[in-house]
């Protein structure tokens, strides 16, 4: 009986020490989420007209021109930042599915180009890693952490990690699209009648990516024939695509609610993001 008292209170003092664990991993990694969004937030500022004119799209190629006929009226406010809460699933290796849970929050910010994104990964039941993935002031983060407490390897700084981030921040567009208005920074070159190219210049990075678009107008999928992997630790340079779909009105504007996003590696395409949006809410220029 003594045995199995002991056992027992055993047990009851892992359950509170795992319950501290989590919780103090929790607040922690709140507590340094909200540093980066104070960085992303700092090197904010407004730039350009604070609402849509539909005038401004008369000289953009046909397909970009269909696009903003879609997902603008004339007079939409100019889109400041917006947060999103994201689920889904997330592919922790290219050689072989690893498909496990995430829940996540993203603040994005318009002018300068930022995002933070602060995501959960339940890589065991009751074993969370905790990941910054973010653009801020020029400078790219990647930043995993067990529990949030125990770094897995953080990667931040400027060259690919940076232009990678940026990439993701152009991609994800479709739900902000007031950025990709003439006068927001981004530049268009017609391909054919279903695809355009965006080019962004923020600070030293320039960055080209294709923009494809459905028969309904709206952005079907984007790609990118090089943006930098982490394999085995080392950067490996590989295309990169993104889809997206059910596009819902939301404050005036068509923005998709699921999105995918692959590597293109030598054996083939590798899924490794499947997410969809809980909740959006935006902030517009004024």
């Amino acid at each position: 009986m003594d045995i199995l008292k002991l056992i027992a209170a055993a047990l009851i003092l892992v359950a509170i020490l795992y319950g501290g664990l989590v919780a103090f991993g929790a607040w922690r990694w709140k507590e340094a989420t909200g540093v980066l969004v104070a960085r992303l937030d700092a090197a904010d500022f407004t730039n350009g007209p604070l609402r849509y004119d539909a005038r401004d799209i008369a000289d953009l190629p046909a397909p970009v021109r269909r696009y903003f006929e879609q997902v603008l009226t004339d007079g939409q406010p100019m889109v400041r930042s917006v947060d999103l809460e994201l689920g889904g699933m997330f592919n922790l290796s290219l050689d072989a599915p690893q498909w496990k849970p995430f829940t996540s929050t993203q603040h994005v910010v318009a002018n300068r180009p930022g995002f933070v994104w602060s995501g959960r990964i339940s890589m065991f039941p009751g074993v969370p890693v905790r990941v910054h993935d973010a653009y801020v002031a020029g400078t790219g983060v990647l930043r995993p952490a067990l529990f949030g407490l125990f770094s897995l390897g953080t990667v931040e700084g400027d060259g690919e990690i940076a232009r990678g981030e940026l990439m993701r921040w152009l991609a994800e567009s479709v739900w902000y699209p007031t950025v990709l208005l003439p006068g927001q920074g981004v530049t268009w070159q017609p391909v054919d009648d279903a695809s355009a190219q965006a080019t962004l210049i923020d600070g030293s990075i320039t960055l080209t990516m294709l923009f494809r678009f459905g028969e309904d107008g709206l952005v079907s999928g984007i790609r990118v024939e090089e943006r930098g992997a982490l394999v085995g630790g080392e950067t490996v340079m590989m295309p990169w695509e993104g889809r997206f779909r059910d596009y819902r009105l939301q404050d005036g504007m068509m923005v998709p609610f699921f999105g995918e996003v692959a590597w293109i590696t030598p054996q083939g395409e590798r899924p490794y993001f499947r997410g969809t949006v809980a909740r959006v809410a935006y902030r517009f220029a004024q």
